[in-house]
């Protein structure tokens, strides 16, 4: 079990990417240099564990044409997975980049509404899975109340696991002291869940702590996109530069950040190094195409980069 990470993806998704040279309404939009990946939260933060040579398995609530498909594409890629079968369909997101512009515009269905049976079944399947980490990221579909993931909190913390959640809104809100361990907030998601802009690093620092000292995790960390990343626990915060770097699809990167972050304090990183590991993935993920897709090699040479710049 030591080492190992089970990731929870309650609303997976096929997702799939292409470039247009400009997005118009009305008009048929011709794209080129598409991409299709397995995504949702939890498997995005397996198949990069993975990708960097961890022990990994994804619980996934799939159904459908679509969830086969996503399946098979798991398959491809070789990440272990454990299929809960669901009644709906598996959703299909679809991003594109503009190229005249660089923009990239996002389009993500709800998925399916999954009943309390299948909800269940997850968490039942998630708890079987020998795993040091447990990992719960992403949304929650409809039919999934917003204390799901405390619940699985209580199951991991009770079976002397590590709890690591990446959610927002009322699914974060209700988890928050049930035993979260790493708890892995965007800049955006903190300020909505404390009800107020953060605009500069003193006051996004003092909220990273605040929430540490009020018990809602042992470890918070803030993405802070070109701005780096933020990590406190009751010892100390602290704040690491982005790693500069080509830009091609944000799709996934919190995903890769978070992936690299666990995997190396299932190594036994200290959280400077972790949140370097973190700041590496995330990375390589941007400079990429499609979603969460990373190399060793990238990761690993980006983390290098980041060592030397760190202070002694």
């Amino acid at each position: 079990m030591a080492g190992q990470i089970a990731t929870l993806t309650l609303n997976p998704a096929v997702d799939l990417a292409s470039t247009a040279p400009d997005v118009q309404p009305t008009h048929k939009i011709r794209t080129f240099d598409e991409h299709v990946d397995p995504g949702g939260g939890g498997i995005n933060v397996a198949r990069v564990v993975h990708a960097l040579g961890g022990q990994t398995r994804a619980v996934i609530a799939a159904g459908g044409a679509t969830g086969r498909f996503l399946t098979e594409l798991l398959d491809e890629a070789g990440v272990p997975y454990r299929p809960v079968p669901v009644a709906g369909r598996t959703r299909v997101s679809f991003t594109v980049r503009e190229a005249s512009s660089g923009q990239e515009y996002r389009f993500v269905p709800e998925g399916p509404e999954l009943t309390e049976a299948e909800w269940r079944a997850a968490l039942a399947a998630l708890a079987e899975e020998p795993a040091e980490f447990v990992v719960a990221s992403g949304s929650l579909p409809r039919g999934v109340p917003a204390w799901a993931y405390a619940e699985t909190a209580r199951m991991a913390v009770a079976q002397g696991r590590r709890f690591v959640l990446d959610t927002s809104g009322a699914a974060l809100r209700a988890s928050l002291g049930h035993g979260i361990d790493v708890m892995k907030p965007s800049l955006r998601e903190l300020e909505a869940l404390v009800g107020r802009a953060l605009p500069d690093l003193p006051t996004q620092q003092a909220e990273a702590l605040g929430l540490v000292r009020a018990g809602a995790a042992r470890m918070v960390v803030v993405t802070l996109g070109s701005g780096g990343a933020i990590l406190a626990t009751a010892a100390e915060v602290l704040h690491r530069p982005s790693l500069p770097g080509p830009v091609h699809s944000a799709v996934g990167a919190g995903d890769a950040f978070l992936a690299s972050l666990v995997l190396a304090l299932a190594r036994g990183a200290t959280p400077i190094e972790a949140l370097d590991w973190g700041l590496a993935g995330g990375a390589a993920a941007i400079a990429g195409v499609g979603t969460a897709r990373v190399r060793r090699d990238d990761v690993e040479a980006g983390y290098r980069r980041l060592t030397e710049a760190r202070p002694c």
